[in-house]
Order: C-alpha cells, then structure tokens, then sequence
C-alpha cells in the first residue's frame, strides 16, 4: 500500500479508501491510484480487512449429498444468489449425517471463517433428538420441517403434491399408484403423506407405497412390478428420475404411456420435457429456494438476530403428454 501511495503521491489512507470503495476520493486521483495499483500488481488482502472490519463476506453450506437434482440445484442457486450479494460459498459435505458430523461441519467452517451458514437438511434429522444446530450461529436450513426452532426455506411440497394428485382424479382415473423417495429424506416423507390425504380427501383408495432412491433404475424397478398390476393407470413419482424409469419400464412391459398408464413427477428438471412422452410434472423454485436462503441468513447476519419459522415456496403443475383419461374398461 505504501509503495503504491508513493506511485500515485497521494497518502496510505487515500490508497485504503480507494481499495475498499470508499466515496469521497476525487475521480482524478482514484484514477491515479488504480494505474498505481495495477502498475504495481497490488491486490488488497481480503483476509486483513476481513479480520479488520469482522466480516468475512463468505457464507457455508452444509449438506449431506450432492448425488441428488434437488440439492445440486439447490446449491447452484445459493451459489448465485451469494456471488450477486457479493459474498463467496465454502462448502462443507457431511459424510455421514449425524450430531457429531454436523457438530464437526460446523466447527471446521468457523475456522475458515464465514459470516452465516445454509443447512441443505435433506434428510430426517432436526425433526429429532439426535441432533440439533450449534446456538448463536446465523443459519437458515433448507428442506426441513424445523421451523419452530429454525429459519427455514422449503418448496411448498404439499401443494404440489396435492395438485399432482388432483390432476390424474380430474382425468377420471379411480386411484393414484405413489412412487415415493427414500424413508430417511424429508420432502419424500412430505411428498408421500401429501399423496395420501389428497386420496383420503377425495374417497379415494390409498394403494400400498412403492418405495424408490431417487434413481432412474430404482424407478425402473418399480414400474417392472407395476406393469403387471392391471387396475394401476396412474403413477405419481417422486420425483423425475425416478419417473424416467417408470416410463422405460412400462414401455417394455407394453403399457403405454398416457393410452394405458399415466405418470406424474416432481422437480421438473431440464430433460423432463424431452423425456417420451413429454413428463407432466410438478415445477420447483430452485432459484428461488436459494435467493431466499441466502436473503434470510443474509438478514440474520446484518440483525445478529435469530429467526425461527418456515418459508414456503410455491410450486406449480406442468402439464406436458405424459398424462390422459384411463383406459375405458
């Protein structure tokens, strides 16, 4: 900072105030110290001010898989809507989701250093005794059901569901077949209990639950068991992957898609629209999700408060070929 002070002859604090985007520096002489500094190759230390000012613009993010689409799109728009904030992302994978994983994540990432912290909580465990989040720490978690101790932001799961569901009744089909995502993760558990209420408030029968992992070949499992079931001409899925399979399965089996069997998913990824038939899915708000997990943690830090409660983001129907009357009988 000197040796560009003494370039561009103005003083040190003429330098800092420029660096740091100070207001009050005459054009001319920003100017002046900027071909200084470039001149020179100097780059202020990030590190220095950060410990200075007691803000490290760089917020963590906890999870615990990235093998699935909702997370890694999840992450993508924490990503984005962090960098437009100015703030960089520190990841930190939990191996293994337990109190003395998360206990440890969160210790590593105050070493490093980070203003706050975003929970991706994919899976049951806030909702139970075994863990709970370190106190005084700014967090907002992400696809949990622990609003009343957190600050949570959460895809409207039940909604979405329900207008799945209520799609394939209006369509005339008797029931809805669920292939539902695996026991342990949350918005599974809420996507499959959705299901069941949407049938139940209709008078409808509630069929047994197939139970996949999120992947296209555990859908594609499933629907091999499903094409043999003759009274079933409506599947909702999880979510897309799962209902890529689903559609593989019974186009070898012989069960056309819409004509003889119907099939929803959830997510809406990219590809759903391509699939074949196009996929009728439920839309998720990735982009979403994540400006508003990084607003609340964001609020969090500048407040040095806590906040507990859940925001939900709305989900809408999409609507493509995949879906159609049953077959008459």
């Amino acid at each position: 900072m000197a040796d560009v002070a003494r370039l561009a002859g103005v003083s040190s604090q003429t330098v800092s105030r420029v660096s740091n985007g100070s207001t009050g520096v005459v054009e001319e002489t920003r100017q002046r110290v900027l071909a200084a500094m470039k001149a020179l190759g100097y780059r202020p230390n990030s590190a220095a001010r950060a410990l200075k000012a007691g803000e490290f613009r760089t917020l963590g993010v906890i999870l615990f898989t990235l093998s699935t689409t909702g997370n890694v799109r999840t992450l993508e728009a924490i990503t984005h809507a962090a960098a437009g904030e100015g703030y960089a992302i520190t990841l930190m994978p939990v191996a293994v989701p337990t109190q003395t994983g998360v206990r440890g994540a969160f210790t590593r990432l105050g070493e490093l250093a980070v203003d706050g912290i975003i929970v991706i909580m994919e899976v049951h465990l806030l909702d139970a005794a075994t863990i709970s989040l370190p106190p005084h720490i700014q967090v907002v978690v992400a696809d949990s059901d622990a609003g009343e101790r957190y600050s949570v932001v959460d895809t409207d799961q039940s909604e979405g569901t329900r207008l799945a569901v209520q799609h394939l009744l209006d369509l005339g089909h008797d029931t809805v077949r669920h292939l539902a995502g695996p026991a342990e993760s949350f918005a599974a558990q809420r996507r499959t209990d959705a299901w069941r209420a949407a049938l139940e408030a209709a008078g409808r029968a509630v069929p047994p639950v197939v139970r996949g992992d999120w992947s296209a070949e555990s859908g594609y499992r499933a629907g091999m068991l499903l094409a043999d079931d003759p009274d079933c001409t409506a599947v909702f899925a999880a979510n897309d992957q799962m209902a890529l399979g689903l559609l593989r399965a019974f186009h070898e089996r012989g069960r056309r898609v819409p004509q003889d069997v119907s099939v929803v998913g959830f997510d809406d990824i990219a590809e759903s629209c391509d699939f074949i038939p196009p996929l009728t899915t439920v839309h998720q708000d990735f982009a979403e999700v994540g400006r508003r997990c990084v607003e609340g943690v964001l609020k969090q830090i500048r407040n040095q408060t806590a906040e507990q409660g859940t925001t939900l983001v709305p989900t809408r129907l999409v609507v493509r070929a995949s879906t159609a009357a049953p077959p008459s009988r």
